[in-house]
């Protein structure tokens, strides 16, 4: 089992943790981690682009003029996409952007991603913030005492006081262990775990 330092927010070593071989050493595979990401950034995108075929645009059905005699090209509906204001040929029509990945997948991807910050040593457990008040300046004196930027913080209370602090700065984010992803531990460089999340992921991924 890897061992890990606990740290306070002062930046002392307290104690020390074990994280479990099964979820953090976890064999890599690059294609897995870039599959399950494709399907994260691809289901943010909405897909509601779409413009009106000539079956949906409003207007009569009357035939403009008659078919011979009158020197015009032949028109039958004042729909046509040859006229103004009339339907749009081959243009975007709503759609669903998103790819299905088996939950298993899911889950081994996430095996992968937290495997690889423990491989390469970016990960950091902290026993908890003290943050007796909502305050930005609080929260960055602690991460500056641990030397930590770009970073994720899981936490796994509903901790009010972290998680706006953290929000006027823009390298730090802070979700709950429910929300942790595989996106969000690539993205950031550092993780740092608060001390009670790790049973709760472990419990989640065994």
């Amino acid at each position: 089992m890897a061992t890990v330092d606990v740290l306070n927010s002062a930046g002392e070593k307290v104690s020390e943790t074990h994280l479990s071989d099964e979820i953090f050493k976890t064999p890599i595979n690059t294609s897995v981690l870039h599959q399950v990401v494709r399907s994260q950034l691809v289901a943010k995108r909405e897909g509601t682009a779409a413009c009106k075929t000539r079956g949906m645009v409003k207007g009569s059905t009357k035939k403009l003029f008659r078919q011979k005699g009158t020197g015009n090209a032949r028109a039958g509906s004042v729909k046509s996409p040859l006229r103004k204001g009339g339907g749009v040929i081959f243009g975007p029509s709503q759609r669903s952007y998103a790819i299905k990945v088996p939950k298993k997948v899911k889950k081994l991807a996430l095996k992968m991603a937290l495997s690889s910050k423990v491989e390469d040593n970016t990960i950091y457990v902290i026993d908890d913030f003290n943050l007796e008040d909502i305050k930005t300046q609080a929260l960055v004196k602690v991460l500056k005492t641990l030397s930590l930027s770009d970073l994720l913080i899981v936490s796994d209370a509903e901790d009010t006081n972290l998680l706006l602090s953290s929000r006027n700065v823009s390298d730090i984010k802070v979700i709950k262990t429910e929300g942790l992803n595989v996106y969000d531990i690539l993205k950031f460089k550092n993780l740092l775990l608060v001390e009670s999340t790790i049973k709760n992921i472990e419990g989640r991924l065994s």
